[in-house]
């Protein structure tokens, strides 16, 4: 069975959206500063964030944003950013963005650590970021430009990106791709033999973190919204994260993690983040996933640190690809 994207389908429907908008607005819009333009430049709209309401331009066109969500939102979008962060990776923009679309865009600095001169330097209109990240730092970056910030990033990301969407004047849009993501999930679902034999199918998700415990994903991030979307059972030891998020284990817990199908990614160096040591172990080798041949390596830029529906996409057509075999 060949599945559809949400991408071709929905940009589709967005242009001509575009359209209509650019029409109406050539008619005449009100601006809530008082202010007409035949072009609605000046006028703003109110954005509830996690700092209170903020006021941005209907349309705003010199965009920064400071983390990876915010930037695959951006792009899923249609906007390309002036300026972004990078993350902690050797890549830079994460690998799986088009470099098409991450071309030209201004790099601003490290994702906890922005310049800000360089974002004020890009003289924005808007800046994306959330609390997490960023709340300490809300009053410069607002000075330098109106900044919608969330209050979390990774498991609210489908609200994250409808308040990204609102931000960047792009609701319409939003609907398209958050509409196109569900045809997607409902067409994988259907493919590997509908709703009952998904949910008896078993899936873990494994990170190898340099510095860190191997983590055991549960169900309150990113990853497990798109797991559970399709529909995939999970083992009971994900339901022991106390915090919902991971259980984290040493190399000598690792047949924990064993389930009917096993993906596992690396973030950092393999020996360090003690992948090596895992995976050539006897307790990994003999995990019936692994006897099986269902585990699979993954790219941890795009399963766990892209955070949005442009990786959403292409992470439910390697689910799909991996799961059918």
């Amino acid at each position: 069975m060949t599945l559809r994207s949400f991408r071709p389908r929905a940009l589709a429907a967005v242009s001509l959206t575009a359209v209509a908008a650019l029409t109406l607005a050539a008619c005449g819009s009100s601006d809530d500063s008082g202010s007409d333009s035949a072009s609605g430049s000046d006028a703003t709209r109110t954005v509830k964030t996690a700092m209170g309401d903020v006021k941005v331009k209907e349309a705003p066109q010199r965009v920064v944003v400071l983390d990876t969500a915010e930037l695959d939102s951006a792009l899923t979008l249609g906007v390309k950013p002036v300026g972004a962060t990078h993350a902690d990776v050797t890549s830079g923009f994460l690998n799986y963005l088009p470099k098409d679309q991450v071309a030209g865009i201004e790099d601003v600095g490290q994702m906890m650590t922005p310049n800000l001169e360089a974002i004020a330097g890009l003289k924005p209109d808007l800046i994306l970021t959330s609390k997490i990240r960023h709340g300490d730092k809300y009053a410069e970056l607002s000075k330098i430009a109106p900044t919608v910030m969330t209050e979390n990033t990774g498991y609210p990301w489908k609200e994250n990106f409808q308040v990204h969407a609102e931000a960047l004047g792009k609701d319409a849009e939003a609907k398209m791709v958050a509409d196109g993501y569900a045809d997607h999930v409902a067409d994988v679902t259907k493919a590997l033999g509908g709703k009952e034999k998904v949910a008896a199918t078993e899936v873990t998700m494994v990170r190898f973190v340099e510095g860190a415990d191997i983590r055991i994903y549960s169900r309150k991030n990113y990853i497990a919204t798109i797991l559970a979307d399709v529909g995939l059972g999970r083992p009971a030891i994900t339901d022991k994260a106390k915090d919902g998020f991971s259980y984290d284990v040493s190399p000598e817990k690792i047949d924990l993690a064993d389930a009917d199908v096993v993906f596992h990614s690396t973030y950092g160096d393999p020996k360090k983040a003690k992948e090596t040591e895992t995976t050539g172990s006897g307790l990994w080798k003999n995990m019936d996933a692994v006897k099986n041949g269902k585990i699979f390596a993954v790219d941890d830029q795009l399963w766990i640190q892209g955070i949005g529906y442009t990786a959403a996409d292409k992470i439910l057509g390697e689910l799909h690809k991996s799961l059918a075999k």
